[in-house]
């Protein structure tokens, strides 16, 4: 695994916004970076699809462990939620994706620092926006990226299920509309009707008890980017199991969409070459560790500890509970450190997305490098 610096193209900005990338430049300062790129090995990336397959897995077994030993209250989910996400579970609702955010420099085993199992973003850039920049820069190389194409397989026999489907999310990021907007592109491509809504112009009609667009429509099936904690706590969230929409992401994801599910896993699988000992907030860990909130985003409120040093960032997501991973380092290239964010599609690994930041902390400042691969 290389970091190679290389010159952006002349017009990148028009090439990227010509593939739907309109946030590739984010508060003044540069999302999408063409800088520089990451070059792996083909041998390297056979091992990235491998992992990717055996972390969702066990994250799949993990699911099984958390209903059968009835961890959920440990996870902060709300008791009446409980009888929806097992109902969901065992009808294997289908799920689109997830993204494993790992820890790696190309040699020895990828660790996984965590699973962004329900709403995760840069989907867009990493199916299609770091496609074009190969074709124009490295037209002879190859790229860990199927997520296109897996999309639509996904799609299309999604349809047989629900030949219609809403999509909701939150107006107010540019970020979220462009990866939401992408998802909703290919379930179109997929032969699907569409329907496109914010979060908070859902509504719910109490005589038919179903939920409904603004042209009051039933909501028979609905693809939501907002987490299912927050939908949980919405008003009229306690009213998801009597209407029975069907969920992308499916109820089943919540007990994976939390840093909870780290050291389920790691009682799970103790010793597994590509998990980090972790333990809940009354099993502290000796020596260096990471603390992490059970839900937090974009590295709010997490604590890294090695020796006497102690960094930590800001955020609103520090007063539930928190769980401690055993620190990893980051790989370091010329002061940016890198996170492999391998995605899975309809249960198999597609592809990878690397974001870089400053600080080990990848934060909503961090930056996405595309890549390649070649021969060994």
């Amino acid at each position: 695994m290389q970091r190679i610096a290389i010159t952006p193209r002349a017009d990148w900005q028009q090439r990227v916004e010509a593939v739907g990338m309109n946030y590739h430049t984010l508060d003044g300062d540069v999302y999408w970076d063409e800088s520089a790129c990451y070059r792996f090995t083909a041998s390297q990336i056979d091992i990235l699809d491998d992992v990717t397959a055996e972390l969702h897995t066990l994250c799949l077994k993990a699911v099984q462990a958390i209903i059968d030993r009835k961890l959920f209250k440990q996870l902060l989910i709300p008791a009446w939620a409980v009888p929806y996400i097992v109902d969901s579970w065992e009808r294997r609702e289908p799920s689109v994706y997830g993204r494993f955010d790992l820890a790696w420099d190309g040699s020895g085993q990828p660790k996984l620092l965590e699973y962004n199992a329900d709403t995760p973003t840069a989907l867009l850039e990493a199916g299609v926006v770091q496609w074009f920049w190969l074709r124009d820069c490295y037209p002879d190389a190859d790229q860990f990226n199927s997520i296109h194409e897996k999309l639509l397989v996904f799609w299309q026999d999604y349809r047989q299920r629900q030949p219609s489907l809403h999509f909701a999310g939150v107006d107010s990021s540019d970020e979220d509309i462009g990866n939401l907007e992408y998802l909703r592109d290919t379930a179109v491509q997929a032969g699907l009707q569409t329907q496109r809504l914010a979060i908070d112009q859902i509504g719910w009609d109490a005589g038919g008890q179903h939920f409904v667009d603004l042209r009051n429509n039933p909501i028979r099936a609905l693809f939501k980017l907002y987490p299912w904690e927050w939908l949980l706590q919405e008003e009229f969230g306690p009213y998801l199991p009597q209407a029975q929409p069907a969920m992308l992401e499916p109820p089943w994801k919540l007990p994976l969409s939390n840093k909870g599910l780290l050291p389920i896993l790691w009682e799970l699988f103790p010793g597994h070459p590509n998990l980090l000992e972790a333990g809940f907030a009354d099993q502290p860990l000796l020596g260096d560790y990471v603390r992490k909130p059970l839900y937090s985003r974009e590295g709010a409120n997490i604590q890294i500890r090695r020796g006497a040093s102690l960094v930590e960032t800001g955020g609103s997501y520090g007063g539930e509970a928190c769980i401690y991973q055993r620190y990893t380092p980051l790989p370091e290239f010329a002061g940016n450190f890198p996170v492999i964010g391998s995605w899975i599609i309809a249960d198999q690994p597609a592809g990878i997305g690397i974001r870089e930041d400053k600080t080990e902390i990848t934060g909503n400042n961090s930056r996405f490098i595309p890549h390649y691969f070649v021969e060994n």
